[in-house]
């Protein structure tokens, strides 16, 4: 199985952007997801999109993160506004089949300095 590739992790000031995006090598995923873990603490489900575009975001990043996917190109997007410090994690992204199939990626950096 080919895992999805994030991209888009960086290096950033408190109240900036960034965009990460999730590159799937297969078109069959029904729902995908951005999770992030911070150090120290356990993985937490940020975001998820269905194949449909329902969403869902976490309320700790509601009204400042976006999730869309481009199902043409089988990619994920997750744009992030008005970042804090505390969102400093890697963020993973994670893609579910129909079947049940579930494939991570390997994860990508983010750093909001304060």
């Amino acid at each position: 199985q080919v895992q999805p590739v994030e991209s888009g992790g960086n290096l950033v000031q408190a109240g900036g952007s960034l965009r990460l995006s999730c590159a799937a090598s297969r078109s069959d995923f029904t729902a995908m997801e951005w999770y992030r873990q911070a150090p120290g603490k356990q993985r937490e489900l940020v975001a998820t999109i269905t194949s449909s575009g329902r969403t869902n975001l976490v309320d700790s990043v509601k009204g400042r993160f976006a999730i869309s996917r481009d199902n043409a190109k089988n990619t994920m997007y997750l744009q992030m506004n008005s970042l804090k410090p505390e969102d400093t994690a890697v963020y993973y992204c994670y893609a579910v089949t129909g079947r049940g199939l579930g494939l991570w990626g390997q994860g990508t950096q983010v750093t909001v300095s304060s």
